[in-house]
């Protein structure tokens, strides 16, 4: 089993301090995406919204999340040791390998399984999550 990515937040409030810190970045990459596609000031006014800034910065967080990658197998091992967690699953039960992310502040875990796509798989699911753990709970507290 390896680990991929470094964010594996045990609390909400260091999730969303993780969250909050990668805005700086996903303001930069906007700009300089934008810069590279020639946009002029009034272009770049009209078309770069904040909505656009939330989507860069919620790719970024979800980028760094933190996906165990081993066998299904290996999987159900950690499952069984942590029996206190919600398991959201995803993917078909007739492949090898499994990728999951881990949310002790929730006691949840969600997982895919994959045959040959690794990171595909990957970044698949780090969307999942985001979308299933992180995102309800940031906009919650907006």
């Amino acid at each position: 089993m390896e680990t991929e990515g470094t964010l594996s937040p045990e609390t909400l409030e260091e999730a969303e301090a993780a969250f909050e810190a990668v805005g700086p970045t996903a303001q930069e990459v906007v700009r300089e995406t934008a810069k590279a596609m020639e946009f002029d000031r009034e272009e770049y006014h009209e078309r770069v919204t904040s909505e656009v800034v939330q989507r860069a910065r919620n790719v970024l967080f979800a980028d760094r999340l933190a996906v165990s990658v081993g066998t299904v197998e290996e999987f159900e091992a950690w499952v069984d040791d942590h029996p206190e967690y919600n398991v959201e699953r995803k993917g078909s039960d007739e492949v090898d390998r499994a990728v999951w992310h881990v949310a002790p502040f929730v006691e949840a875990v969600v997982v895919a399984t994959y045959q040959n796509e690794r990171d595909a798989a990957v970044g698949t699911l780090r969307r999942q999550a985001f979308g299933e753990i992180y995102r309800p709970r940031f906009e919650s507290e907006e």
